[in-house]
């Protein structure tokens, strides 16, 4: 809706020839509404300005989502762009990080929300979100001491991509990826600048839980990973030039990353690993205090609508859990098995727990690992 038909149903609720609820639907700017504490509609589309502040991933929105929404509002969109939840939180903690959104994944929200960097929802504030469309378990893990603190933007699961074209041995397992970079494929591997996944993985080497901070367990995990160093191209999360160019051919990625690469290169294999790994997802949070909280709320709704919300998979090409986008979307992508896996490579994946997030020898076996 452009700035001249917002005008139109404006003064049409102005003069009460339309309910304040059929407004907020037909607009689909309620979160505006409600964040002005429904003062006069004129001054809607006024009070609505300045810059919104969105912390998220690499290629992870859709710009065109992002002008449609700076169109019709007149606010401006910034995005900084992170690695890891981790590092969302170090530039938090630090103060003054200038975020109005932040997008978390799921093990991020109870450290986020106990610092008091995000606060609980007010779900008026949303009317595009709809918890009974979306996966439980997601709706579950945005919840704590049952104020919702997050809102499902997608999910998916961890593992690593194989480059078919060069890599001709089989790879099913993280025993394949960590023995297979130490021997022939030698420099041609990447490993994630994140802890929880890196750590994670060479956890499930051994067969152990992803989400160990046992020391017993962890210091082989380390040893493994210290091992795999000198072996690796890269260690970096934003890692796909490197897989486009050639100049790497196996890296630990998150499906969303396998789905991008693979409709480009038809040779990309997305390896769920057999002893298990991670299921995760992405939410979107508001900044406890931000510095344009009702535009924050307006464009978390926007991003909500399911047709925009269908827009956003064209570029994440992440799973989504919200049945009314689902129905939008062709059947390849909802039976699209990168995507939506099938239940037994489902079932031994786990989520990533807050305790594994902040466990300081996960962080210090990072660190280690990325000095070596």
């Amino acid at each position: 809706m452009d700035r001249k038909e917002l005008s139109i149903w404006v003064e049409k609720y102005r003069r009460g020839d339309i309910s304040r609820r059929n407004f907020l639907k037909v607009t689909g700017i309620g979160a505006t509404m409600a964040a002005l504490g429904l003062r006069s509609a004129p001054a809607l589309a006024q009070e609505l300005s300045g810059t919104v502040t969105l912390a998220t991933w690499p290629n992870y929105q859709n710009q065109a989502n992002i002008d449609a929404f700076t169109a019709n509002t007149g606010v401006n969109v910034n995005m900084a762009i992170f690695g890891s939840n981790e590092e969302m939180m170090a530039k938090m903690q630090a103060g003054d990080s200038g975020f109005d959104i932040v997008v978390p994944s799921n093990y991020a929200i109870s450290p986020y929300a106990k610092a008091k960097f995000i606060e609980p929802l007010d779900l008026s504030l949303l009317p595009n979100y709809d918890p009974s469309v979306v996966d439980p378990r997601f709706v579950e893990q945005a919840t704590i001491d049952g104020n919702t603190y997050a809102v499902h933007k997608n999910w998916g699961t961890s593992g690593f991509v194989v480059n078919t074209d060069t890599v001709k041995t089989p790879f099913t397992s993280w025993k394949d990826y960590f023995d297979g970079i130490r021997g022939e494929y030698s420099g041609y591997g990447i490993a994630l600048d994140h802890p929880l996944d890196t750590v994670g993985f060479a956890l499930k080497y051994f067969g152990y839980s992803f989400n160990s901070i046992e020391d017993s367990k962890l210091k082989q995990a380390e040893e493994l990973l210290l091992d795999l160093k000198p072996h690796l191209f890269a260690i970096s999360s934003d890692f796909q030039p490197m897989i486009r160019s050639g100049d790497a051919s196996i890296a630990m990625c998150w499906s969303f990353d396998a789905k991008q690469l693979s409709r480009d290169m038809s040779t990309i294999q997305y390896v769920i690993a057999s002893e298990g790994g991670e299921i995760w997802s992405d939410f979107y949070t508001i900044i406890n205090g931000g510095q344009n909280r009702p535009a924050a709320y307006a464009l978390v709704n926007h991003m909500l609508e399911p047709t925009v919300n269908a827009k956003e998979f064209d570029v994440h090409g992440s799973a989504i859990s919200d049945s009314r986008v689902l129905a939008l979307l062709p059947p390849e992508v909802t039976t699209d098995p990168i995507l939506y896996p099938a239940k037994e490579l489902l079932t031994p994946l786990e989520f990533g727990t807050a305790e594994a997030m902040t466990n300081p020898h996960r962080t210090e076996i990072m660190a280690r690992f990325k000095a070596a």
